[in-house]
């Protein structure tokens, strides 16, 4: 184990609520604060709770979690790197975009029972097999689908992992993406800048073999509550009946039913 997970660098160990200053002192809501027992887990949640109130500085994580300024330090810079924790344009510390990930993730099951009867309208109306992706690090995993009962179909079961670097849903789950992530999802894509530029103009997004040889795909974003981008509805099926242009024969009905899961998922997060 390394010396710093189990001393923090005042020299106490981390089962102390605060590192060093074992009386309390300074702790937010101290009265309702129960320490686990696992002391660089009680130290993040101070620093994760003293955020929710809004941006700080060191100076400010210092004061109110109570903990030393080197542990705040180094805590705070391992949770930026899990991306738990952010920086503003000022420098401060900010919630990081993990934290709404998981936020997003928790309301999952409302989005996967009303894509059920979405997807089977969205097969019917292309006669192409239909899923719901959601990005899960660096990978989309599909959370439910449709597929064509009979005939040639690409097919996707649920819980399939598919690559985040080509595919129509890859580009709809990147494109929104804040300008870092961005640059991060065009490493090693098979989709440019410009690819995705033109998903966000148009709002949709499709691939031509980009994927898979022979298979083409549309998808379409469904956002949450905040307007945050949390999934993509897609169909796909091969090249032979989806056409060179697939967009342009399935855009308007995947962008629908995307409208339809983005106001099913509004309305539980309301």
């Amino acid at each position: 184990m390394d010396i710093l997970d189990a001393m923090d660098p005042t020299g106490a160990p981390l089962g102390t609520p605060l590192g060093g200053r074992g009386t309390g002192a300074g702790m937010p809501g101290e009265s309702s604060f129960t320490p686990s027992g696992v002391g660089v887990i009680d130290k993040a949640s101070l620093i994760l709770d003293a955020l929710e109130a809004g941006p700080a500085s060191l100076a400010d994580l210092v004061e109110a979690t109570g903990l030393a300024r080197p542990t705040v330090h180094r805590l705070a810079v391992a949770l930026a790197h899990h991306r738990f924790v952010g920086r503003d344009v000022q420098g401060r510390f900010v919630l990081g975009s993990r934290v709404v990930e998981l936020a997003s993730a928790a309301g999952e099951d409302r989005l996967i029972s009303a894509s059920a009867p979405v997807l089977l309208q969205l097969r019917d109306a292309t006669g192409e097999s239909s899923q719901v992706f959601r990005r899960q690090g660096e990978w989309r995993v599909c959370v439910a689908s449709a597929e064509r009962p009979i005939g040639l179909r690409d097919t996707i079961p649920v819980g399939t992992q598919l690559s985040m670097r080509a595919g129509s849903a890859a580009q709809v789950l990147i494109a929104w993406e804040d300008h870092a992530r961005l640059i991060e999802g065009l490493s090693h894509a098979r989709f440019s800048a410009t690819t995705l530029a033109g998903v966000r103009r148009r709002g949709w997004a499709q691939s031509i073999g980009e994927r898979e040889p022979g298979i083409a795909s549309v998808s379409a974003p469904v956002r949450g509550p905040s307007g945050r981008v949390i999934a993509a509805v897609s169909i796909s099926g091969p090249i032979e009946r989806l056409s060179k242009q697939p967009g342009q024969k399935h855009a308007e009905v995947i962008v629908q039913a995307a409208r339809q899961l983005t106001e099913a998922v509004r309305v539980s997060g309301s």
